[in-house]
């Protein structure tokens, strides 16, 4: 069965709660960083593809590209069907990402029978589409679903949060930070958030959009 959604701050908030409980250091981390954002957006194509829009990008880079794409009438699933590859390309896609639109807007995802589906089930429906990797599908878990408990442990700002917060002596790598956030099921989606705030205030640099 589908897990716990986060719909409201107050679930962030019930979640933030849990983890202080179960760990000091998330205690120390949100007095530092204050009230977590809801980060909550509506679910579907677009969703979907402003996550592929943000892969291995500045979030600058992103915010400009998609300005851009929405400019151009390129966000919608009928948009990117109607436009060109010349058409995502001026509007700042690289050809690989113009080819990742593509396929999709060719998909067929059943959005929302999305929002019935288990955590695993979502992530393998979506990486099943090219351009789609786990981090992009644990994204779109994450803020278009709101699953509460997914994690995106190949994010370098939550490797590097978990860094910092943790006194590591290096970053963790992708299994073993995904390890790590087995102890805070069932409210991981809240650690990310206390991850990348604490990344945002340590760098002074955003972890995501």
């Amino acid at each position: 069965m589908v897990g716990r959604i986060i719909q409201s701050l107050d679930c962030v908030a019930e979640g933030a709660a849990w983890l202080s409980a179960s760990d000091a250091r998330f205690a120390e981390a949100l007095g530092v960083v204050g009230a977590l954002p809801l980060r909550r957006h509506a679910d579907g194509f677009t969703a979907l593809l402003d996550a592929i829009v943000g892969q291995q990008v500045s979030v600058a880079s992103a915010n400009a590209i998609w300005a851009r794409m929405e400019a151009a009438g390129v966000v919608s699933l009928d948009g990117v069907l109607a436009a060109t590859d010349e058409d995502l390309r001026s509007a700042g896609l690289s050809r690989q990402k113009a080819r990742y639109a593509k396929a999709l807007a060719g998909s067929g995802i059943d959005f929302i029978g999305l929002r019935s589906k288990v955590d695993e089930v979502v992530i393998a429906e979506l990486v099943a589409v090219p351009g789609i990797g786990r981090w992009t599908a644990e994204i779109y878990a994450m803020f278009a679903l709101g699953r509460a408990d997914v994690f995106a442990p190949g994010d370098l700002a939550l490797q590097e949060g978990a860094r910092l917060l943790f006194g590591l002596s290096e970053r963790p790598t992708e299994k073993a930070l995904r390890g790590m956030a087995e102890a805070w099921s069932p409210w991981r989606a809240v650690a990310a958030r206390v991850l990348w705030a604490y990344y945002h205030v340590s760098k002074s640099r955003e972890g995501i959009r």
